[in-house]
């Protein structure tokens, strides 16, 4: 059997609301060439019934034991992957028709594209959408988001294709699991490699009450300053030290400072 052109990476972990519309949107792609690989993660809802109710021969499915988390799942999907192209989804997000047709597009005549992102519009539970992402709309080109990406994650996880060599090379690390996605963008960015975005929202990418993205902002400073004095601690463990990293620990301290004054100021009230 020929490899496929994309390897689309899906886990999938208690979403049966919203998983059928997620894997239509997938499987409507007017980009055809592709393997889905989803994996569940030990679901305890309707997913697996689901999951099982497609025939799509481009559909892989894999079930882990037992609930291992995002990262086991997303490492999985690696390992499985076929592809020179890898890109991901979620369970509950919907990708517009020609999201993979346009990422295949510039990643084969961009080979020194390492990773493509797209914007995307936020949704909540009910489909009804949300405020823009300020962050994903003023870092584009390459340089902005290499700028930014010490400050604050401005990539949307689900919306990324990348190169599987890379993907390999990366993988996601457990130390992460709450902000894997944004540890590996700031590895990338450490070490130079050329991560770029669509300027068009191609996915539209579902925000729920119990997500990370929602759930941080009781203390979003502290959370997400401990995610850069990990992916620092772990720089200057493997002896690597940049302009970046350097950059990403500075708005670190400032992110504890900040983090600080929010509690002091919640304690005062």
């Amino acid at each position: 059997m020929p490899s496929p052109e994309v390897s689309i990476i899906l886990p999938v972990y208690n979403t049966a609301r919203y998983l059928r519309v997620a894997i239509d949107s997938i499987l409507q792609q007017s980009f055809t060439d592709f393997e889905l690989i989803i994996i569940n993660d030990g679901s305890t809802d309707d997913s697996r019934n689901v999951i099982r109710s497609y025939t799509d021969s481009r559909i892989r499915y894999v079930e882990n034991e037992t609930n291992s988390g995002l990262v086991h799942s997303l490492n999985k999907g690696i390992e499985l992957s076929r592809a020179a192209l890898i890109a991901r989804m979620d369970g509950d997000d919907i990708a517009m028709s020609t999201r993979l047709a346009k990422q295949v597009r510039w990643m084969n005549a961009h080979p020194e594209t390492d990773l493509l992102a797209t914007r995307v519009s936020l949704i909540d539970g009910e489909d009804q959408p949300l405020p823009n992402w300020k962050d994903d709309e003023e870092a584009i080109t390459p340089e902005q988001i290499l700028a930014y990406l010490p400050i604050n994650n401005c990539i949307a996880h689900p919306s990324v294709m990348a190169r599987t060599r890379l993907m390999k090379e990366y993988r996601y690390r457990y130390s992460q699991r709450l902000a894997e996605d944004y540890d590996l963008w700031l590895r990338m960015g450490a070490d130079g490699k050329r991560m770029e975005k669509l300027d068009e929202p191609l996915l539209k990418h579902r925000i729920l009450s119990s997500s990370f993205t929602r759930t941080r902002q009781k203390n979003p400073f502290y959370k997400i300053m401990r995610v850069k004095f990990r992916f620092v601690k772990e720089c200057r463990q493997e002896g690597k030290w940049n302009a970046f990293i350097s950059k990403t620990f500075r708005f670190a301290m400032l992110d504890a400072a900040k983090g600080l004054g929010k509690q002091i100021k919640s304690y005062s009230k």
